[in-house]
C-alpha cells in the first residue's frame, strides 16, 4: 500500500512501479534497517558487455526489478515513522530510469552526506501527508507475515551449463512470521 501511495503522490518517486518491487524480510546486516537490490542490468537487461548475466526474478506474472530487503532493526527496534523512513530510503536509491539501475548520484559511497540532505526533505514532506491507513501497518505491534526467500537469487545467474537457477518466482518465496515490536504504543501523530 505505501508504494503505491507514495509513486502516486510524490513527485521523487512517480517513476516507481509497486509492481517491479518485491519487499522481503532478511537477515541482520550490521546497523542496516534494509537494503535494495538491483536485480538487473540497465534498460532490463539480464546480461551485461561483459557477459555476466543475471537471473530472471518474476512475482505472479510481474518482472521484478528491485528487491528491498527489511532488516531485524526495522521489525524490532524502529518507530513507525523510521519505518516509512526506512523503505522511502530505500526507493530514492532506485534509478529515475526505472530500470533495474541504482541511481549514481543517490548512493552513499558517491553522495556521502550529500544523500542525506536530498532525501530528508522529501521524506518530512512525505510524513506531513502519509494517510492513516497507510500508517496503520507500520504501527502494529506483534506478529505479522512477510515474504521470505525460500532460496535467495544469486547476484550473478550461472552459466547455461550450471545446475543453478535462473529464474525465481513467487514458489522460491514464503510468508514467515515475524515479531515487530513498535517502542512505544502511543498514537503516532501526523505532524
Amino acid at each position: 500500500m505505501l508504494l503505491a501511495h507514495v509513486a502516486a503522490t510524490t513527485r521523487e518517486f512517480r517513476h516507481i512501479d509497486p509492481n517491479g518491487v518485491l519487499v522481503v524480510a532478511g537477515e541482520a546486516r550490521r546497523a542496516s534497517r534494509g537494503t535494495v537490490k538491483p536485480l538487473c542490468f540497465s534498460n532490463g537487461r539480464r546480461r551485461d558487455s561483459l557477459g555476466r548475466r543475471k537471473p530472471l526474478v518474476t512475482y505472479h506474472g510481474h518482472r521484478v526489478l528491485y528487491a528491498i530487503t527489511l532488516r531485524p532493526l526495522f521489525f524490532r527496534k524502529s518507530t513507525p515513522r523510521q519505518r516509512v523512513a526506512t523503505i522511502l530510503h530505500e526507493l530514492f536509491h532506485i534509478a529515475p530510469s526505472f530500470d533495474g539501475t541504482l541511481d549514481h548520484r543517490r548512493r552513499h559511497a558517491s553522495a556521502g552526506e550529500g544523500f542525506e540532505e536530498a532525501f530528508k526533505p522529501v521524506e518530512r514532506r512525505y510524513w506531513k501527508r502519509v494517510p492513516p491507513e497507510v500508517l496503520e501497518g507500520f504501527s502494529y505491534d506483534g506478529e505479522v507475515r512477510v515474504l521470505q526467500w525460500l532460496e535467495k537469487p544469486q547476484s550473478w545467474a550461472p552459466s547455461e551449463r550450471a545446475s543453478h537457477r535462473s529464474h525465481y518466482t513467487e514458489r522460491h518465496l514464503f510468508e514467515g512470521v515475524v515479531r515487530m515490536k513498535t517502542p512505544t504504543r502511543r498514537k503516532y501523530v501526523l505532524q
